[in-house]
């Protein structure tokens, strides 16, 4: 059986406050490693995305999970990165052509930066499991819904089941936010 691929794509523009993505990215591989599903992922991580190096990154890899960590806009976009590695906003009307063109092999998109939910509401028109935050979330707190998020996903759980491990994550290290984290998912038919 072929291994389900995670892109995880980060975006730390110089002029945005510092988040810890290598952080998320190694508690999120070393979950992976240490589950009993570890052969049934493949986690490839590109960091200091530009807008032509996500899409490039989907066409590429074809990912069936896609993870965003970074800086969000809200009803402005989602932050990446220019050519200078300054802030760039990428509209949401954007994001959802990008993922209505990957609707086909892309089950999953995880939003884990600020003000997300926007962008996560949108992409579902097409993605059938999206998550995004409703509001700004500490780094600890959503690094923390990401290592249950992926501890789930090797245990072998749903992406529902896997939402919930999220939260119960950030509960459980006595974290703030645990209602900031949002599942937009349809149902199987």
């Amino acid at each position: 059986m072929a291994s389900k691929m995670i892109l995880m794509l980060t975006a730390n523009p110089k002029d945005t406050d510092q988040l810890r993505l290598g952080e998320e990215s190694r508690e999120i591989l070393a979950g992976l490693e240490r589950s009993k599903q570890r052969d049934s992922f493949e986690l490839i991580t590109r960091f200091a995305q530009r807008p032509d190096d996500m899409r490039r990154a989907l066409l590429d890899i074809n990912p069936e999970i896609v993870h965003f960590s970074g800086h969000g806009g809200g009803s402005h976009g989602m932050v990446l990165e220019d050519t200078s590695g300054k802030m760039k906003l990428v509209q949401t009307d954007a994001l959802v052509r990008l993922f209505k063109f990957f609707r086909k092999t892309t089950e999953c998109v995880v939003l884990n930066a600020c003000y997300s939910e926007v962008q996560a509401d949108a992409i579902h028109e097409h993605i059938d499991c999206v998550v995004g935050m409703s509001q700004a979330v500490g780094d600890r707190t959503a690094i923390q819904f990401a290592i249950g998020f992926y501890d789930a996903l090797g245990a072998g759980r749903s992406y529902e089941d896997a939402f919930e491990m999220g939260l119960i994550s950030i509960d459980v290290d006595s974290l703030k936010g645990a209602d900031i984290p949002q599942l937009k998912l349809r149902e199987s038919t």
